[in-house]
């Protein structure tokens, strides 16, 4: 048989198809898509990083598809400060990792803009749904990727200080999948500090002008601020998010 390793294009629905005749175990030890080891500064973030409460959910945005790359470095070469990324996913009920969960993010880059839909997101998504999955426009899938959490609930990525574009604070999209149904649709957000240093830094600068920040953001709770850290030229994020896989509403 011949496993689809990181970086190839495999889908989500693909992955989560194999589960049942596989178990997901033996597929995602041969594809290299649940996360490795997880070194001390993450592990020390992770512990002060969120609590059991139900992480506040969001809308996915009008930018949202099945971008089939199941990999950990999600950056295909885009320039921006570099962000390690780490997600635990956790029961909100139990406060238990939750293992072999689905995790997608998706975000803009230092211009604003977002694979699969650089026409659209240029001239701006007013009028577009922000509740139904587009169909790409273009073939590109830079900061697009999905990785499946390890026995801890953890899944890690490498990508780029998202930028940000007209009424939208910066933010990453999340996306948590158990079995074939989705769980959880949040985002990540960052200290405005670190956003304005970050911003003020080149590709960031040729893109000013920016009109929204956390506490004007419709989206923005308290509950989607990551805890981070500097990491050597870039930073470290990390947060614990409490889903329901059960959807008993706890």
């Amino acid at each position: 048989m011949r496993h689809d390793h990181e970086g190839r294009r495999v889908s989500r629905r693909r992955l989560i198809a194999g589960v049942s005749s596989l178990g997901l175990g033996g597929l995602l030890s041969a594809s290299g898509a649940r996360a490795g080891t997880v070194n001390t500064d993450l592990s020390s973030l992770l512990a002060d990083a969120g609590t059991c409460t139900l992480t506040p959910s969001a809308t996915q945005g009008p930018f949202y598809f099945d971008a089939g790359k199941i990999r950990s470095d999600i950056r295909e070469g885009k320039q921006g400060v570099r962000l390690r990324l780490g997600i635990r996913i956790q029961d909100s009920a139990t406060c238990r990792p939750v293992r072999d969960a689905v995790v997608e993010i998706w975000h803009c880059d230092a211009a604003g803009l977002y694979s699969g839909a650089e026409h659209e997101s240029k001239s701006g998504s007013l009028g577009m749904p922000l509740m139904t999955d587009m169909t790409p426009t273009d073939d590109k899938r830079y900061l697009r990727g999905a990785q499946v959490t390890n026995s801890d609930g953890i899944v890690q990525f490498t990508t780029i200080w998202p930028g940000w574009y007209p009424g939208r604070t910066v933010h990453i999209h999340v996306m948590v999948h158990v079995s074939d149904r989705r769980v959880l649709c949040t985002q990540l957000m960052f200290d405005e500090s670190l956003n304005a240093a970050v911003l003020a830094r080149p590709p960031y600068s040729a893109n000013p002008g920016r009109d929204t920040v956390n506490e004007k953001d419709e989206d923005y709770r308290d509950g989607m601020l990551m805890t981070v850290v500097e990491d050597g030229d870039g930073y470290l994020g990390a947060i614990a998010l409490s889903a329901d896989p059960g959807r008993d509403g706890r």
